[in-house]
């Protein structure tokens, strides 16, 4: 691939941005990111198929068997009246969104492995697009957006991980723009990148996320396992939300993950990642749950098939803990690991939350509390943390005889933000380093024995455990009073010149 002909990212990720101005103003951002996602996955299917029919065509001339032979092998199939050609050639039809919807159906058919039930949950031909001639007006500006020279999205002009990235960056722009929903689907990408060092995915590791929303924490996961090793893991999740289930799933296959296991449904009521009717375990679990989720099924947790809640049963109003108790009992004994983000209440609230709490930090499997930045979150300004649990800290594990939480306060150092902050790779990076060390650092981070986390009744409020009070500098009595007499004469000079200015200008006698 020449210079000439690779297609840059920006290029890419500008005219996906100029085709959202379709939908601007008519519909909620969190509902039409639905369609500009669907729009960009079969654009980039439909170029993909289509340079691979022209190398066969070259390659065999009118060997039609053989052409066929060699397309059943790819990663896709493409029914001809379901390619974005064939839409665009449809643009000014009186019924382009049912047209669309049949193509989908056609696509979910000949790839059923892949992406059955993808499309199942966004209607081309719905009314939430307007009535049907705004419909179509819109319809066919958003396949002319698409249909751009520009946006060429054929293996020889880009590679998979510019198109995934260009997946990513619609997803992270609509979690911004969609405030408090945003974040129902999308972790900031520092955020995700932090959690991932923290986890350090193994080669052969299986890895999921019970509430994975688009997906993009279990990619980035996975990405910090080595480049040679690509593929040697295993990625599953669960959604409850029907069209972020779809999300997630688009989004795995344009990052080359197809054989990832994404099941649709609620995971502390209806956990479907199972094995010989019982859980499936993990090396790693990871996840970015929604906060304090009210109403979460606590009613039927007592009768809980697969028993997550033995350590006791979290409130109705709040399944932060219910979140926790299912990750933890998902990851292997002695071996997995887990890493939750959690708003600040998990780590000192009492009740049935503090016998939880405390429950897991007596079975020694609490093995680092990381204290967050505020207003890092879409739709939420509160601070939240992140808590791993180690479960080789069990006896027979590798960190048996670890008896102390890391506790990290990373709170006060991030790159601020008109509407939201950051972290910076140089926090990341800290936060890490302090992990993988277990080192201690004045106001910053410290070893605390489980002995004395026991004796602040298993409160895990941070300030408890690492001071960052900062005493005032001391004070030059004698220098500050020269300071203040210097300031009184200069003021008593300002004042004598005004008033002569005044008296030049005669308002004063």
């Amino acid at each position: 691939m020449t210079a000439e002909q690779k297609v840059e990212q920006r290029e890419i990720n500008d005219v996906l941005w100029r085709a959202c101005d379709t939908f601007r103003g008519v519909i909620d951002p969190s509902d039409y990111k639905n369609y500009i996602m669907v729009i960009l996955f079969v654009k980039y299917i439909s170029d993909v198929w289509k340079e691979r029919n022209e190398e066969l065509h070259a390659k065999y001339g009118e060997n039609q068997m053989m052409i066929e032979r060699q397309l059943g092998r790819e990663r896709f199939r493409l029914p001809e009246r379901s390619s974005f050609e064939f839409l665009y050639s449809k643009r000014n039809e009186g019924n382009i969104g049912e047209i669309i919807d049949i193509a989908l159906e056609q696509i979910e058919e000949e790839n059923r492995q892949k992406l059955e039930g993808v499309f199942r949950n966004i209607s081309f031909n719905s009314n939430n697009l307007g009535e049907t001639r705004d419909r179509n007006s819109r319809l066919k500006k958003l396949l002319e957006d698409f249909a751009v020279p520009s946006l060429n999205l054929r293996p020889s002009r880009v590679d998979e991980e510019i198109i995934g990235n260009a997946y990513m960056y619609l997803i992270e722009n609509f979690a911004s723009g969609a405030g408090k929903r945003g974040g129902e689907f999308y972790t900031p990408t520092k955020v995700s990148v932090l959690l991932a060092k923290l986890l350090r995915a193994e080669p052969g590791d299986r890895i999921c996320d019970p509430a994975c929303g688009s997906g993009s924490l279990l990619l980035r996961v996975a990405g910090e396992i080595p480049e040679h090793e690509r593929h040697n893991y295993s990625l599953y999740g669960q959604e409850s939300n029907g069209s972020t289930w779809a999300l997630c799933r688009m989004n795995l296959v344009l990052h080359d993950e197809d054989s990832a296991v994404i099941k649709w449904g609620n995971t502390l009521t209806n956990p479907q990642l199972t094995e010989h009717d019982a859980l499936m375990r993990f090396q790693i679990v990871v996840a970015n749950p929604p906060f304090s989720l009210d109403k979460w099924g606590e009613e039927n947790a007592a009768k809980d098939h697969y028993k997550r809640y033995w350590r006791g049963v979290p409130p109705k109003s709040k399944a932060d803990y219910a979140f926790i108790s299912h990750m933890v009992e998902t990851a292997l004994p002695k071996e997995g690991r887990v890493g939750v983000i959690v708003p600040h209440g998990v780590l000192f609230r009492g009740g049935s939350e503090g016998k939880i709490r405390q429950r897991f930090i007596e079975e020694n499997l609490l093995d680092v509390v990381v204290g967050l930045p505020s207003n890092l979150f879409f739709g939420t300004g509160i601070p939240a943390a992140i808590l791993i649990f180690d479960r080789s800290r069990e006896t027979g594990g590798a960190h048996a005889d670890r008896k102390d939480i890391l506790f990290i306060d990373a709170g006060r150092e991030f790159q601020p933000g008109k509407n939201q902050n950051a972290l910076r790779d140089e926090d990341i990076e800290k936060v890490a380093r302090v992990h993988s060390t277990r080192e201690e650092i004045a106001q910053y981070s410290r070893r605390v024995p489980i002995a004395e986390v026991a004796e602040n009744e298993f409160n895990l409020n941070i300030p408890r455990y690492i001071d960052t009070f900062e005493a005032p500098a001391a004070v030059d009595i004698a220098l500050l009073q020269q300071e203040i007499d210097s300031l009184e004469t200069e003021l008593a000079s300002v004042r004598a010149r005004l008033s002569a200015h005044l008296r030049e200008l005669e308002l004063v006698p």
